[in-house]
């Protein structure tokens, strides 16, 4: 089951929170090699306030993490729009139905084939989240594998620009959109069979 959850929700559970954190700075800094902030055992930046929300997959027993995504409004200071504008041909997109996807990390600590599982699950919860809450599309800035992976994952998808060179290698930005077909759509690879979302922020839901 993931959960889609407030900052202040977050913190309500610290031991998740804390998994989560920590398998970011195991994920972006000691695999991937990110030059990002951290205290030597937890990745969180200055993104990780009130403002985001996060849909956290968790363990069967509730309390460790096994996959993860921060969402960013575009409206607001955001990733895309702050430090990677160049990655977009035109305008960056920015909207209140348009959320950014940002830290997506499924644990280490976990078995290949549970993450790839996880993966899917997050993805499907994306388009669940979109039509509860009237989400309408997701940006996201990522390498150059992942991003083909994304394209094509079936849902309706399409790059902002060309990729650039970035750090030594090659990132680019994209949009997914949310369609009333989105689930359907996604490829073999891609597919969850069950409903994994839970909305804990009913904020959202009044927004």
């Amino acid at each position: 089951m993931a959960l889609h959850l407030s900052w202040e929700d977050v913190r309500q559970r610290p031991s998740l929170a804390h998994a989560m954190h920590a398998d970011r700075k195991r994920v972006f800094v000691d695999t991937l090699r990110w030059d990002l902030q951290h205290d030597g055992e937890i990745e969180r930046d200055e993104f990780d306030d009130e403002y985001a929300t996060y849909l956290i997959l968790r363990d069967k027993g509730g309390e460790d993490h096994l996959s993860s995504i921060r969402l960013l409004d575009t409206d607001r200071p955001h990733i895309l729009g702050d430090i990677f504008p160049f990655l977009c041909e035109g305008e960056v997109p920015r909207g209140p139905d348009i959320r950014e996807i940002t830290r997506f990390c499924a644990s280490p600590r976990y078995r290949a084939a549970e993450r790839l599982s996880a993966r899917n699950m997050m993805a499907r919860a994306l388009i669940e989240l979109g039509h509860k809450t009237g989400i309408s599309a997701y940006t996201a800035v990522c390498d150059i594998g992942f991003l083909q992976q994304v394209l094509a994952a079936g849902w309706r998808c399409q790059p902002l620009g060309l990729p650039q060179p970035y750090q030594g290698g090659l990132i680019g930005a994209f949009m997914i959109f949310v369609d009333a077909d989105s689930l359907d759509r996604m490829s073999p690879g891609w597919q969850y069979d069950q409903p994994v979302l839970r909305v804990e922020d009913r904020s959202v839901l009044a927004a």
